[in-house]
């Protein structure tokens, strides 16, 4: 334990030691700062950016920074662009074509279609499924039947007017 509490101890007085160095430096610092102002090392100007002075001495280290003057220029040349009229070379018929007036109706009701005919799907199949059960499959088949006869016979005729 004794020798925990030497470690802290040295540990501060490093410390101290190093904070009186830093303080000694800063100190210094200042004081070659202050000579050099003394002696004429040049200042920084201020810049005023929110409004002109009145004093003489800082009216000229501001006078070549007049942008607005620039921003009117760049404005005027803009304005003169819009006044000339727009050459398009190019028309494109699809962008010149209007929209259905539907079509975003079309847009927000398509998922709702979607559901409604897989269940009509569902619905034609299970009916077809009780009509089957029901023994109506020799008046459905009978029905094919008669359906793909006819569009054959419709088709021959077709394809063969001198026929008849």
């Amino acid at each position: 334990m004794a020798e925990v509490i030497g470690k802290l101890e040295e540990e501060a007085l490093k410390r101290k030691n190093r904070l009186r160095e830093l303080r000694g430096k800063r100190t210094n610092e200042e004081q070659q700062h202050n000579i050099n102002d003394e002696e004429g090392v040049a200042v920084p100007k201020p810049v005023f950016r929110n409004y002109k002075p009145e004093t003489e001495e800082f009216q000229e280290s501001m006078a070549m920074d007049d942008h607005a003057g620039i921003v009117e220029k760049e404005v005027g040349t803009h304005l003169k662009m819009m006044k000339t009229p727009i050459v398009i070379e190019e028309i494109d018929i699809a962008n010149l074509a209007p929209r259905k007036p539907d079509w975003d109706l079309k847009r927000d009701v398509s998922k709702k279609l979607e559901k409604l005919e897989r269940r009509t799907q569902k619905a034609i199949a299970e009916l077809i499924r009780e009509r089957l059960k029901a023994g109506q499959e020799q008046d459905i088949l009978q029905a094919v039947n008669i359906a793909t006869s006819v569009a054959s016979t419709a088709l021959h005729d077709k394809d063969n007017p001198d026929d008849q």
